[in-house]
C-alpha cells in the first residue's frame, strides 16, 4: 500500500513568490505564496509535505524577541456585585436608597397605613455607604449628602 501512489502531495502546492508586509515599527515578515496544481497527492508514510517554508521575521534594528501580551495599561477592572446592583439605586441628587423590610409576605396582618409605608424608598443610613460603594464601584454617587 505504500508503494502505490494515490495522491501527490508535494506538488499541489509550489512556492511562487514570498510576500513582504511591512508594520509601524519596521518588522518584516516574509510569507510564501503558493499556487495550486490539479496533480494528485501521495499519501504515503514515507513522503512529507514539501514547499512550506517557516515564517521568517527579520526586524533591521533589533534582535528577535519572545512575543509578549500586554494588556493596554489600564489596569484592574473592578466588578460591580450584582445582588447589590438589583438591591441599591441613585437619586437624580446622588444619594443611595432601598427598599424598605417587610413587604413581602404576611400583608394580612398589617393595615394599609403600615403597608403604605414599607412600599416607600428610604435613603440608605451614613454608616452603611461605604459597603454599599465597595459593592458598587461604578455607582455615580455624591459623597457629600
Amino acid at each position: 500500500m505504500a508503494s502505490s501512489s494515490f495522491f501527490n502531495c508535494t506538488s499541489l502546492l509550489t512556492p511562487i513568490k514570498p510576500i513582504r508586509i511591512t508594520s509601524c515599527c519596521h518588522t518584516t515578515v516574509c510569507l510564501p505564496q503558493f499556487a495550486k496544481k490539479s496533480t494528485p497527492l501521495n499519501l504515503s508514510s514515507s513522503h512529507s509535505i514539501s514547499g512550506f517554508s517557516p515564517l521568517i521575521v527579520s526586524s533591521p534594528n533589533r534582535k528577535p524577541q519572545s512575543l509578549t501580551i500586554v494588556s493596554a495599561g489600564k489596569g484592574y477592572k473592578m466588578k460591580t456585585h450584582k445582588a447589590s446592583a438589583k438591591r441599591f439605586r441613585v437619586t437624580g441628587t446622588g444619594k443611595i436608597v432601598r427598599r424598605r423590610a417587610g413587604k413581602q409576605h404576611l400583608l394580612r396582618k398589617k393595615n394599609a397605613k403600615r403597608r403604605t409605608r414599607l412600599s416607600k424608598t428610604i435613603q440608605v443610613d451614613r454608616s452603611d455607604y461605604n459597603n454599599v460603594i465597595g459593592a458598587l464601584p461604578y455607582l455615580k454617587v455624591n459623597r457629600a449628602n
